[in-house]
């Protein structure tokens, strides 16, 4: 089953709309480094790549883009504009379907079970952790899809009262403790009341810090020993909650978070306030995890199914 419906008009409209500053971030420059030029040279090409990494791309990325352009225009000819925005359009859009290594789409009993299915988030606080699980939360019920939310991160003041706002506002059941409680354990109850009342999904938040690398994952990994007691395959997904506008700040968060567990899917979140929407090209691309979610505003409906195809499209429209 798809994720939240067809990619329809009104979400198309609301992408373009989310990723505004970063096409005119990058396509104002190109506009400037095109004019004049009678053919595409090494001159050009060098502003290209400032271009591209400006947009937090990043080098290896860009590098890569680059080398797949020279190799079109081998024979010094040029394209113009249109033609270019044509082939750098096709290169990233080639890029992404490389390394897109899954649909995004989920078989909710693949195990032929009557488990539920279970995603545990990850990321550092301030990122849109709580944000983007009240809005898959919404969204998975909308398509009618029955979602637990378990308050795992015990450890920031504040955190479970957020998470709590946001299970209202979605409508749907949160399992919860106070501060300081073991995270594990509600992640175990969370599992446990989910698995006997016959839900669907299961999301479970957990603490976003990395000043300990070694605790976060002694603490990740018997977070998942303990879930696995009652969902044998659990987590299904550990989902990794990045921030699109801190640009290069967010590779160095995915290297960091993929060392500590098992990431296998990533949302990247706040979009639409940034002119560093490129990062979601070089996430891709550098870490080979798939990009599942973006986040491209702050309603509750403004997170969605990243889909390479219309995201391309967007930049270069």
């Amino acid at each position: 089953m798809a994720l939240f419906g067809i990619f329809s008009k009104k979400k198309k409209e609301k992408l373009d709309k989310g990723l505004k500053k970063t096409k005119e971030n990058v396509f104002k420059k190109l506009t400037r480094a095109v004019a004049g030029k009678s053919k595409v040279d090494d001159n050009f090409l060098d502003n290209l790549e400032e271009i591209l990494i400006s947009s937090d791309i990043g080098i290896d990325t860009t590098l890569k883009i680059i080398d797949r352009l020279e190799a079109r225009v081998a024979k010094d000819k040029y394209f113009g504009i249109n033609g270019l925005n044509k082939m750098l359009k096709d290169e990233i859009a080639g890029l992404l379907s490389e390394n897109q290594s899954i649909e995004n789409t989920n078989n909710w009993n693949s195990n032929n079970t009557n488990d539920p299915y279970v995603i545990m988030i990850v990321g550092v606080n301030g990122v849109g952790k709580t944000t983007t699980i009240g809005k898959l939360a919404h969204q998975f019920k909308k398509d009618g899809k029955k979602v637990y939310l378990g308050a795992a991160d015990t450890f920031r003041a504040a955190a479970v009262e957020q998470l709590d706002i946001w299970a209202k506002r979605a409508g749907v059941p949160i399992v919860k403790q106070k501060t300081g409680a073991d995270p594990a354990a509600v992640a175990f109850d969370t599992l446990k009341s989910a698995k006997t009342n016959n839900a669907d999904i299961v999301i479970i938040d957990t603490a976003g810090r990395l000043h300990n690398k070694k605790h976060l994952m002694d603490e990740l990994s018997k977070i998942k020993r303990v879930m696995k007691k009652i969902v044998p395959n659990a987590p299904h997904e550990i989902l990794l909650i990045l921030d699109g506008s801190t640009g290069q700040n967010a590779f160095e968060q995915a290297k960091q978070f993929t060392k500590a567990t098992e990431v296998n899917a990533i949302a990247v979140t706040k979009l639409d306030g940034t002119a560093k929407g490129g990062v979601v090209i070089g996430i891709s691309d550098q870490f080979k995890i798939p990009v599942k979610y973006i986040g491209i505003g702050e309603q509750i409906r403004d997170l969605q199914v990243f889909n390479k195809k219309e995201f391309v499209d967007s930049l270069f429209k």
